[in-house]
């Protein structure tokens, strides 16, 4: 995901008030140890998130409070038509327990 130059605290001021509701969702979708990390240079966005069922997280895009949640976000990051984030899933090349 992209941020808008500029957005960073924004950004980060948002997320640390996240709605009650939002974290719910979250939660009743299997998602959890939810973790974004921000690249200053280039302001890309890297999400980290467990969960416990694709099919289960996926559902969490169609709820009200998640297109809520992405319109509130649309005006500092990049975004597609229906304001979820423009996002790239990223293969993973290397794990260590």
């Amino acid at each position: 995901m992209t941020l808008y130059e500029g957005q960073e605290e924004e950004y980060e001021r948002r997320h640390n008030q996240l709605w009650p509701e939002m974290k719910e969702m979250i939660h009743a979708h299997g998602g959890k140890n939810y973790t974004i990390f921000l690249d200053r240079e280039t302001h890309t966005l890297f999400g980290y998130i467990e969960i416990e069922d694709e099919a289960l997280w996926a559902k969490g895009a169609d709820t009200a409070i998640n297109r809520k949640w992405w319109d509130y976000m649309a005006d500092i990051m990049e975004t597609n038509p229906d304001n979820s984030p423009v996002s790239i899933d990223l293969q993973p090349v290397f794990h260590l327990e």
